[in-house]
């Protein structure tokens, strides 16, 4: 069967087809390619980066990607453009809390109801189960505002555009109910009521039992995590590097989320090299993994696009 099988290799990157600078780098950036210094350090443009001087340069991200964000809470595009990225559940939930504070208007909380299955012995106190909080769960404490962005966690329905990784609009709350707006894909703008469910989680945080979290299956989404970006176009994108990324290809798919080099901004913490100017972080691409099979490049057009 293998034997069969044509394998093709895309070479360009139809989001950013208005920036060819910017669609050139982001192509070094994936074949590895770009000139590095201490084997896989990179600089990045300077147009590009936010300048770390201090914990206050979060905050200058934070205001960057999201202008006006006082005036723009109930307007679904200013959403859809915009989101902050960074590699760890725990960078993002810091980034999210800092923007669910700028927002005006009262907050709500949801407290979830945490258990274990055979439990009887009461081995697990509810204030450890609430503790645990992986990133394919929603928080015990989910703290929201009318006109905060949060993202799907499950697929309630996908017919009519609710799946994992759907972001949506907080419109109205109720006790056991929330009421949302699409943001993006086919249904964006479609009112939907998001429930309480119980969610299931046996991963990988090293525990000996399966915890079920009964709680509404969302996390705010002003900031996600690099990897539950992909697939996502962010035409107003802000990367925030406290540490460097850690994965194969991890900064491609972060960096190429953006359209254009003058709408995505960069954060990074410690991206400094001794005797060098300029900004760095760490590109990781195992080029063994590109080159152990041969591929056939092509050129795809936007007219190939459906």
């Amino acid at each position: 069967m293998w034997s069969a099988v044509q394998l093709l290799s895309l070479s360009e990157n139809m989001r950013a087809l208005a920036d060819e600078h910017f669609a050139n780098f982001l192509l070094r950036i994936g074949n590895g390619d770009e000139l590095a210094y201490d084997d896989d350090m990179i600089q990045l443009p300077t147009s590009m980066i936010i300048p770390w001087e201090g914990e206050h340069s979060i905050n200058v991200l934070i205001n960057t990607v999201f202008s006006d964000i006082t005036c723009s809470a109930t307007d679904s595009d200013y959403w859809e453009d915009r989101a902050l990225l960074a590699p760890l559940n725990d960078d993002v939930t810091l980034l999210n809390d800092k923007c669910l504070n700028l927002l005006l208007g009262d907050e709500i909380t949801y407290y979830s109801f945490d258990s274990v299955d055979d439990d009887s012995s009461n081995l697990y106190p509810q204030e450890f189960l609430n503790s645990i909080s992986p990133g394919t769960l929603p928080p015990h404490k989910l703290s929201l505002k009318k006109g905060s962005p949060i993202m799907l966690l499950r697929n309630l329905n996908p017919r009519i555009g609710l799946c994992n990784g759907s972001r949506l609009l907080c419109r109205h709350f109720s006790r056991n109910i929330i009421e949302a707006e699409i943001l993006t894909g086919q249904q964006k703008g479609k009112s939907v009521f998001l429930p309480r469910i119980p969610l299931k989680h046996a991963g990988d945080f090293n525990m000996p039992f399966e915890l079920t979290r009964k709680q509404f299956p969302v996390r705010l989404s002003f900031a996600i995590t690099i990897n539950k970006s992909q697939g996502q176009t962010i035409r107003q994108v802000g990367l925030y590097l406290p540490s460097p990324v850690f994965t194969h290809g991890q900064l491609y798919v972060a960096l190429s989320r953006g359209v254009t080099a003058r709408n995505t901004k960069v954060l990074v913490r410690d991206g400094f090299i001794p005797g060098h100017s300029g900004t760095y972080t760490r590109n990781v691409v195992f080029k063994e993994l590109l080159s152990k099979v041969t591929v056939q490049s092509i050129q795809t057009s936007s007219s190939a696009i459906t």
